[in-house]
């Protein structure tokens, strides 16, 4: 057995983290594992790092300012970016015109200067392609940027299930490209203002504005 099956199997039953019992055994550590090909080629994004290489403190979402993002996906190649905030599940959404990489890129680091530099520290992706271009997303806005394992949406719950919230107001089928920027913003305060079972019945807004509040 080598000590990659070994350091696998001690790393995936805690989602990439070790449990706390078993970090003081190690020499360095450290809770999560540097791969030494985290620069290299994730899948076919290039100098991508993976989730697995992001912070500890991001998974128990007590740490706010990390968003998850993706694409929602309409009729005749039409696509609305998503963003929601771990933490608070605080949703933002954005008007794109196509899903090339530069248009999305460029998309996401318009909406970047709306929030607090503490408020937006990190923002997980899926392996889609439009996301290419993460490295110059991260030079202007200083936002890192990890990518999930294939097939695994679960690594991005916060978004996937805003993007089930969202599909009753866009359903499967319909076409986004009509909607306005204005319009899309009436659709994420909407879902700001519904109060969320998992944050014992507080809003997100309500949630998200006492973290901004804290911050001041």
């Amino acid at each position: 057995m080598s000590h990659e099956t070994i350091y696998r199997s001690l790393y995936i039953q805690a989602r990439g983290v070790l449990k706390k019992e078993l970090i003081q055994h190690l020499c360095a550590r450290r809770p999560i594992r540097r791969s030494r090909h985290a620069t290299q080629k994730l899948g076919h994004i290039l100098n991508a790092v993976s989730i697995r290489e992001r912070p500890a403190s991001v998974e128990d979402r007590a740490v706010p300012g990390h968003w998850e993002g993706d694409l929602l996906c309409g009729a005749n190649n039409s696509q609305i970016v998503t963003l929601a905030e771990r933490h608070s599940r605080y949703v933002m959404l954005a008007k794109v015109l196509n899903r090339t990489s530069k248009t999305v890129v460029d998309a996401l680091i318009k909406q970047a200067p709306r929030l607090p530099s503490e408020l937006y520290r990190s923002l997980t992706w899926d392996r889609g392609s439009e996301l290419a271009d993460h490295q110059r997303f991260t030079m202007e806005t200083d936002i890192a940027v990890y990518f999930c394992d294939p097939q695994s949406p679960w690594q991005r719950g916060s978004n996937e299930n805003t993007n089930g919230l969202l599909r009753q107001y866009f359903s499967k089928g319909l076409d986004l490209a009509p909607f306005s920027q204005a319009e899309l913003n009436k659709v994420a305060r909407q879902l700001n203002q519904r109060p969320r079972k998992t944050l014992g019945f507080q809003t997100p807004a309500e949630r998200f504005n006492e973290t901004v509040a804290s911050t001041d």
